[in-house]
């Protein structure tokens, strides 16, 4: 099981990526195309078009970590689709960690829980240039 503090948000590759793909281009993906900022902790993950690869990339406060799993038998299955144009797609560590172990969510039904909105960081000081 996958354990992750509630901080780090999971986001996933709406589109199949080549896993050729390495650090720097998967890195350039989540700043270019995601918009987000490899630095600030979130994991980002990216299954390959067959669906028998997946990529996790995060940062670990010293540089960049690859979770690489490839399955012998079977696909992963996406968790959600996206929605018409947008580059990724937010999924909860729970989530993740089930499709992961080859559970198909497509058909799960989900109780009702509470979820709380992210807490807006106020206004940031303007940086040193």
């Amino acid at each position: 099981m996958l354990t992750l503090p509630s901080s780090v948000r999971v986001y996933m590759a709406a589109d199949p990526t080549d896993m050729r793909r390495s650090f720097d281009r998967l890195a350039s993906t989540v700043e270019g195309e995601f918009g987000f900022d490899i630095t600030e902790g979130h994991l980002f993950v990216f299954i390959n078009r067959r669906g028998d690869q997946a990529k996790c990339l995060f940062w670990d406060r010293t540089g960049l970590c690859i979770l690489h799993k490839r399955l012998e038998a079977g696909t992963f299955r996406r968790v959600r689709d996206a929605e018409s144009e947008v580059p990724h797609v937010e999924i909860d560590a729970a989530e993740l960690s089930l499709m992961l172990e080859g559970i198909d969510l497509k058909n799960a039904k989900r109780s009702k829980r509470l979820r709380r909105a992210p807490r807006d960081k106020g206004p940031q000081p303007p940086k040193a240039v």
